[in-house]
């Protein structure tokens, strides 16, 4: 990977974790704002589970930053854009759609066939 595709990466990684940040802050700042005790009880679960939506949502996200934060030190450990089963380079467009790929599709694709199978196998 050449310093300009480096450089286009960290930028689109720091975008995504900033904006993910940012979504969060919105989110506590309503919640604060908001109350959750509606007079119709109705109304008042209909909120409820909107709010535990939303929490799950941005825990979700709290995750993907760690994985953000993990891309960003590959790329300044030179091993972005890298299979970590393989060590074969990621192609370009697997980054662009997921930039915390971590493995190239065939390896991803074999990963999550053994899982399967493995999985399978505990239920049987």
């Amino acid at each position: 990977m050449n310093p300009m595709q480096q450089a286009y990466f960290l930028g689109k990684l720091k975008d995504w974790k900033e904006s993910i940040i940012e979504e969060s802050r919105a989110t506590m700042a309503q919640l604060q704002v908001d109350s959750l005790r509606e007079p119709d009880l109705a109304d008042r679960a209909s909120s409820e589970t909107d709010w535990s939506l939303e929490l799950r949502t941005r825990d979700r996200q709290r995750k993907l930053i760690g994985k953000i934060d993990a891309a960003i030190r590959r790329l300044a450990a030179g091993e972005y854009g890298y299979c970590e089963v393989t060590g074969d380079p990621i192609s370009l467009q697997r980054l662009e759609a997921r930039p915390i790929a971590t493995m190239t599709l065939e390896a991803q694709e074999k990963h999550e066939r053994k899982e399967r199978v493995s999985r399978d196998e505990r239920t049987d």
